[in-house]
């Protein structure tokens, strides 16, 4: 499957609008996003992977005021896979509300659906150490 420049550009608008919906506080919205049985993997962060859109917006309520303020994502690099599938690899920075702010890389499988592409693995890997140690 060769990836066009139009898939890269709405694959990159997608990560892009997934913080847009979590800072808006648009969690209703998360299908947008995400498939229906996306697996959001925030171990590393110390909590148990999320399997679906409902538990995604459920786990982002229960945080509340512990959410970061805002969501950047940056340095996306896109990787064909399968048909319909590609690896994308991200960088996040999260800016809390004390004005503290961490980094986060992202490592995404997305899928093409009828409604186009959306996030359907996202693993999180909190960033602790320079230069990969």
């Amino acid at each position: 499957m060769t990836i066009t420049a139009d898939d890269r550009a709405a694959i990159s608008e997608l990560l892009a609008m997934h913080g847009h919906l979590i800072d808006a506080g648009e969690l209703d919205r998360l299908d947008e996003v995400l498939t229906p049985d996306a697996i959001y993997d925030v171990t590393d962060l110390g909590a148990a992977p999320l399997v679906g859109v409902a538990a995604c917006r459920e786990a982002a309520l229960a945080l509340g005021e512990g959410n970061p303020l805002g969501h950047h994502v940056t340095n996306i690099v896109i990787t064909e896979s399968t048909p319909g599938r590609v690896f994308a690899r991200s960088k996040g920075i999260g800016v809390n509300t004390d004005g503290t702010t961490g980094t986060v890389t992202y490592e995404d499988t997305i899928t093409r659906s009828p409604a186009g592409w959306r996030i359907s693995h996202r693993k999180v890997i909190a960033r602790r150490a320079p230069l990969g140690g």
